[in-house]
């Protein structure tokens, strides 16, 4: 049997008389391995067919032109982060790497990005204008203003026959019938659009037409968005003296006027809520501002009558004999102070007179006398006797005793 022949690889041609049959697995696995060597990275633009979003957030779809068709594949992070909804019948430009899906033996592409065909010529132009307008400073928060808390009139620029201004009318009945709305109908889409977005801006500051201006519309791909992003529109929107809330598209929509604006909605009935308070919501606001007023004055009169209350005569007394009381300590302090120091005074002056009076006594020559001495001068007077060898046998002398004196004669000296 003639081998029929496979293709090549690593340099080998297969064949199945020489060696044995390959299994679907092996062959499988041989055409996967040359498609995804060959194909790691394409680009392929296409009309999506048959979008199915399963539960694990995968997508399945398939993208085809007039005489093919390819199946593609989009997993859940990568899906999650597409910047539009697509839809059957959407051109789109999708990237990523070809793979074969072996259980069913079929190839298909597993998309990394996609946007919508001509998208990214869009986006790019949308980033250069965005660049040149911040480099002027129209998206510069310290120039944004504050939206009122509460205003009285609201000036809605939108479409008169859309969704938004039905979405924006019924918010702000429901929410505060008091607001007055004035509605100025305006082309959202389109290439006449921007021109009528500047005119009815022009209008709401000319006649100062609200406390605060609303712009926007409902949802639509990034070609129907662009007139917001008009650089007329931008400019117009940061120089309005009324201070504008952005409300295009859903929330993952954008344009450039949210950047201008004073304020960004992710839709327009987000935008009417932030204009106007619930009546519920205002009293609920209210009755906790009172609260805590009143908790408020609470706290301080207690702490006013705290303090009052320091001043009664009990009190006051109390504070005075706190008061007096170191001086009244210190007096007492002083004063035994002084009586100890005269003590101790009279004491030493006391010791001071015995000693000299000691002194005294020992000097005193009666006090000598006293003691069985006496005194001896020759008859007649004169100085005291301090030597036998004055006296000669004879003599007449006085004797003076401690009481009284005496006469006598010496009968012998001896020197």
């Amino acid at each position: 049997m003639t081998p029929s022949l496979l293709p090549m690889r690593a340099g080998v041609e297969y064949g199945m008389a020489a060696d044995r049959p390959l299994s679907v697995s092996e062959l499988t696995g041989m055409i996967k391995g040359s498609l995804e060597g060959a194909f790691p990275a394409v680009m392929v633009e296409g009309e999506i067919s048959n979008w199915r979003p399963a539960p694990s957030g995968h997508v399945y779809f398939n993208l085809k032109d007039s005489s093919s068709m390819l199946q593609a594949v989009m997993f859940r992070g990568r899906a999650s982060r597409l910047s539009f909804r697509p839809a059957d019948g959407t051109l789109v430009r999708a990237t990523g790497a070809i793979t074969v899906y072996a259980a069913r033996g079929q190839y298909q592409i597993v998309v990394d990005a996609m946007e919508k065909s001509g998208e990214g010529d869009i986006l790019a132009m949308l980033e250069a204008r965005k660049r040149k307008l911040a480099a002027e400073g129209l998206f510069d928060e310290a120039r944004k203003r504050r939206i009122p808390a509460f205003p009285s009139r609201v000036a809605v620029i939108t479409s008169p026959t859309g969704a938004a201004v039905r979405d924006i009318v019924n918010v702000l009945a429901r929410r505060n019938a008091g607001i007055r709305v004035t509605i100025l109908p305006s082309l959202v889409q389109g290439d006449e659009a921007p021109a009528a977005l500047v005119r009815q801006l022009e209008t709401a500051n000319a006649y100062r037409l609200g406390d605060v201006i609303i712009i926007g519309r409902g949802g639509g791909s990034l070609e129907d968005l662009l007139a917001f992003s008009d650089e007329a529109v931008v400019r117009a929107v940061a120089a309005s003296a009324i201070p504008v809330i952005s409300a295009v598209g859903h929330e993952i929509d954008w344009s450039l006027c949210d950047y201008a604006a004073d304020l960004r909605a992710p839709t327009p009935s987000a935008a009417a809520e932030l204009v106007s308070d619930s009546a519920a919501s205002v009293r609920d606001r209210v009755a906790a501002a009172a609260s805590t007023l009143e908790d408020g004055m609470r706290i301080r009169l207690d702490r006013a009558r705290l303090v009052v209350r320091g001043f009664s005569p009990e009190a006051l007394e109390l504070r005075f004999e706190r008061i007096l009381q170191p001086f009244r300590q210190r007096f007492d302090d002083a004063k035994e102070d002084i009586v100890r120091g005269a003590s101790d005074a009279c004491l030493a002056a006391r010791h001071r007179l015995a000693t000299a009076s000691a002194v005294l006594y020992a000097a005193d020559p009666m006090a000598v006398l006293g003691r069985g001495f006496a005194v001896v001068r020759r008859a007649g007077g004169g100085p005291a006797v301090r030597d036998a060898s004055a006296l000669s046998p004879g003599d007449t002398i006085d004797i003076t005793f401690a009481r009284g004196k005496a006469g006598a004669r010496t009968e012998r000296v001896e020197p």
